[in-house]
């Protein structure tokens, strides 16, 4: 409802009813069964409606996840592509188009699960190779004290 274009009281001052603003969502009404007629004991037709709301399936666009891929693991820069893939995602979700918003999502998707794994392996076998080499660093220290007998 549009409050800024209603008086506090529009029936006391104007005498009109007040205009409401049409709803966003897509409402169907379907009366079920003819009216029924009145009976000696209530004066209303009893009749049936069934009310269906149509709601748009949530597609979701992972741009948090691209973003910390970006930021953080950016393997071969696959979290900037996959940060570029989620932002189309939001706009074409924003349009309205939910094929090709999930289509993007998607694609996304399997970006952010490439450049989270290669960043993984390669932090591994970073911490790998650091491992080794520090191992192998202080064999060759060890042998060097053995052969100049401690000088």
């Amino acid at each position: 409802m549009n409050l800024t274009s209603q008086s506090f009281l529009p029936h006391a001052v104007t005498g009109l009813p007040t205009s409401y603003e049409l709803l966003k969502e897509e409402n169907e009404v379907a009366v079920l069964g003819a009216p029924v007629s009145p009976s000696p004991r209530s004066s209303a037709p009893m009749t049936s409606t069934v009310i269906s709301i149509h709601s748009e399936t949530s597609v979701p666009d992972h741009v948090v996840w691209s973003l910390f891929n970006t930021v953080f693991l950016n393997c071969c820069c696959l979290g900037f592509v996959a940060f570029a893939y989620s932002v189309k995602s939001r706009d074409r979700k924003m349009v309205g188009d939910l094929m090709g918003a999930q289509s993007y999502a998607s694609t996304a998707k399997c970006l952010n699960i490439c450049a989270l794994v290669f960043s993984l392996l390669l932090i591994i076998g970073f911490i790998i190779l650091s491992a080794t080499g520090t191992v192998m660093s202080l064999q060759a220290f060890s042998q060097t004290l053995k052969d100049h007998g401690g000088y």
